[in-house]
């Protein structure tokens, strides 16, 4: 994003600093992406922290480097803020006396007691010099623009990064009850307690962001709608089921089971059996599952339309995966296999379904892929090779297994691609 910038804009750019993972670089380097790299005589200053994408006391430097930049402008500059997933982890700026540790001990504390996203970042918003509108607030009176790549189902803007600058809704009551429910407020340490009660007797109030103008320039259905194009332009019938595929893999493989199945005895009229049930099943999961915006109805409306012709139905979004195994694999990864499972329960007619998952990182959990995808004959091509799906499911080990399988025939290479916009699944039916 900022070489992009950049280069777009020329001599106008005075001077920048970005925050980024440790050893991007060198892997965009190593995978021979020159081009996402900043050119030598740049003048943006590159920090590299976050490692594992955890607050560290690289990013704690880069975010001060920032702080500073933004306090300094005067109502005649520009600030342009170039935002992605990941941001909270390389923004940390604790309200001092807070310390970087007593801060991650406390959202440590927080989700271990199994504290929703959204709690979590209210938490740390309240004591963050940057996040909730900080960033925004440190740049008045400059004009703040912010181009942000969404990682989050629904976009919701002051969850992105934390909104540093979205200013944030939430009030120290809202925090304290928060501590309350999880029965913290008592062990706080006395840092908190300071930064909370200054916040709660601030004249200034809570502060606005009328200065600032935020802009989504990447997203999950940004990215289904374009794939939605190209598979149209390749012959296909397209349709986007959902942006907002969430819960667990296992539901999650579930439903496209079922849905290929109904699919596919409505596009080979082979109504044998009881379809009307399992489409009364799909229903059921889907309402389960809490997708809310899913296009079900108009999805099979699709399917019975394309008469015999083939048919992609996508969707995105980002699915969880239980981890109790110390296998190697990621949830797009995990979500083919399960769906492989799914698709091989019986037979699906004279058609032939394929699935296929990947993030749009271009990297899935701690691989070099981005993804896998199947076909309603991976169980018998597993058990042909002497594969126990079953084994490598029960230690989170897709990878190996895709690895092994028709010698890694099955994984999604596409390289880092320099975005995140969740994960894309796409099913596709060809009437044989």
């Amino acid at each position: 994003m900022a070489a992009a910038a950049e280069e777009l804009l020329g001599q106008h750019l005075v001077q920048g600093v970005i925050s980024v993972p440790k050893g991007i670089r060198a892997a965009m380097e190593h995978a021979g992406k020159q081009e996402m790299l900043l050119k030598p005589h740049s003048h943006i200053q590159v920090f590299e922290g976050a490692e594992d994408n955890l607050p560290d006391h690289d990013a704690l430097r880069a975010a001060l480097a920032i702080q500073q930049l933004a306090e300094g402008l005067t109502a005649d500059d520009l600030l342009l803020v170039l935002i992605s997933g990941g941001g909270s982890a390389l923004l940390p700026a604790p309200i001092p006396p807070v310390t970087l540790e007593e801060k991650q001990t406390l959202t440590k504390l927080l989700a271990a007691r199994g504290a929703t996203i959204q709690e979590l970042n209210t938490i740390r918003k309240a004591l963050s010099q940057l996040k909730g509108g900080g960033l925004a607030q440190a740049a008045y009176p400059a004009q703040v623009v912010s181009l942000i790549l969404s990682d989050v189902i629904g976009d919701p803007l002051e969850v992105i990064a934390s909104g540093p600058t979205v200013a944030s809704a939430h009030s120290v009551q809202d925090c304290l009850h928060i501590l309350n429910h999880y029965g913290l407020r008592a062990a706080l340490p006395r840092s908190v307690k300071t930064v909370l009660s200054r916040a709660d007797s601030d004249p200034r109030g809570p502060h606005t962001c009328g200065h600032v103008l935020n802009v989504i320039i990447g997203s999950n259905s940004l990215a289904l709608a374009e794939a939605q194009r190209q598979a149209e332009l390749l012959g296909y019938h397209a349709m986007v089921l959902s942006t907002a595929m969430q819960g667990d893999v296992k539901s999650v493989a579930q439903f496209y089971g079922l849905l290929a199945r109904v699919a596919a005895a409505s596009l080979t009229s082979s109504m044998a059996g009881q379809p009307l049930e399992e489409e009364e099943k799909l229903y059921q999961l889907a309402a389960e599952l809490q997708l809310p915006d899913l296009q079900l109805e108009e999805a099979l409306e699709a399917v019975a339309k394309a008469n015999g012709g083939p048919v992609c139905l996508l969707a995105g979004g980002e699915p969880t995966v239980q981890l109790q195994g110390s296998g190697k694999g990621g949830r797009n990864q995990e979500l083919a296999l399960h769906v492989g499972t799914e698709l091989g329960r019986q037979p699906l007619g004279p058609i032939d379904v394929l699935f296929l998952s990947g993030g749009t990182d271009g990297q899935d959990g701690p691989t070099k892929v981005a993804g896998a995808w199947v076909m309603s004959d991976l169980v018998s091509q597993a058990s042909a090779e002497g594969l126990s799906i079953a084994t490598f499911l029960s230690h989170n080990d897709s990878y190996t297994f895709f690895s092994r399988l028709q010698g890694g025939a099955h994984l999604l290479h596409t390289g880092l691609t320099g975005t995140n916009v969740m994960d894309v699944h796409l099913l596709i039916f060809r009437p044989q």
